[in-house]
């Protein structure tokens, strides 16, 4: 049966279970929630909201603070890094079931060095936790020998495309260094960091999983090249997340179900398929697939449902 039929409820049970990840990573994968869809219902996470600012700006993605939207570059508030141990304890207190403490924003983890600090402080009071990372990876490479020495050991790295022509479309520029990239230069850049990247964080034995934001008249016919180029590289998975359309995309189609499975079967010719992405904030707690317990750690309100970047 097709996986297009599957996304479509024909043998729902197709599309429930664990993507089957490399044998080396299943011990990481199983016990992580944004990995493996029955770890999704029974694992949790406390993403930390400690990284304040972004290297580079796609044009689907508004970063803010507030207590209501439930996307990714979105918290109430920031956390200074040595503050993350303190709140790692007390979400375990609230929610036992917690294996992971991941740094996702609001910014890019990257852009400054408080994720490495936050993560260096968690690896040393709580060494069985996964750690892990989002990033956009265009400081990957330059930072994979620190991430690793701190534990992490999962990382997502969003990269909607492998073509500097196509790339371009989604994202605007790119700051490195202190200069600033526009047009098919800056993606190039991006897409070659984020290949040195991932490509060195695999080879230190980090379970990398590829985050790529679907805008359908723009990457939805490049999405298989994407997880062809990506698995050469080590990834050992990938989540494809339907752009919800807001910022300069704001007037653009959110794709369908269809179109949906369609990039999903193209993907997962080269990689297995994540489908249970919940879309976290950057201060998300518990078990993704039992709903939020941020209103416990930081006094949150009613969420609303939106999305940003992956």
């Amino acid at each position: 049966m097709s996986s297009i039929a599957a996304e479509l409820g024909i043998g729902e049970l197709s599309c429930l279970g664990t993507p089957k990840v490399d044998g080396r990573y299943s011990h990481i994968a199983n016990r992580h929630p944004c990995f493996s869809g029955e770890a999704n219902v029974n694992r949790g996470r406390i993403h930390l909201p400690v990284s304040p600012a972004c290297n580079i700006q796609c044009r689907f993605c508004k970063r803010t603070f507030n207590k209501y939207e439930q996307r990714p570059g979105v918290t109430a508030e920031l956390l200074k890094p040595d503050g993350a141990v303190e709140l790692v304890r007390k979400a375990l207190e609230i929610c036992p079931e917690i294996t992971v403490a991941g740094i996702a924003g609001p910014g890019d983890t990257l852009a400054t060095h408080h994720a490495i600090e936050a993560f260096e402080l968690i690896h040393r009071e709580y060494p069985d936790l996964i750690n892990c990372m989002s990033t956009n990876g265009l400081l990957l490479e330059r930072y994979t020998d620190e991430l690793y020495r701190v534990g992490v050991s999962t990382l997502t790295v969003t990269v909607n495309a492998v073509d500097p022509v196509i790339l371009d479309k989604i994202c605007s520029g790119i700051i490195l260094d202190g200069k600033h990239y526009e047009g098919v230069e800056g993606a190039a850049i991006l897409i070659e960091a984020q290949k040195r990247g991932i490509k060195k964080a695999a080879d230190l034995g980090m379970l990398v999983k590829i985050n790529i934001v679907f805008v359908p008249s723009i990457n939805g016919e490049h999405i298989g090249e994407i997880a062809k180029t990506t698995a050469a590289l080590g990834a050992g998975i990938c989540n494809i997340i339907p752009l919800i359309p807001q910022f300069e995309f704001a007037d653009f189609e959110e794709p369908d179900c269809i179109e949906l499975a369609k990039v999903r079967e193209a993907a997962e010719v080269y990689l297995p398929v994540f489908r249970h992405c919940r879309h976290c904030r950057a201060d998300a707690v518990g078990i993704p697939g039992k709903g939020d317990l941020s209103s416990l750690l930081y006094g949150l309100q009613e969420f609303e449902q939106t999305f940003s970047h992956g």
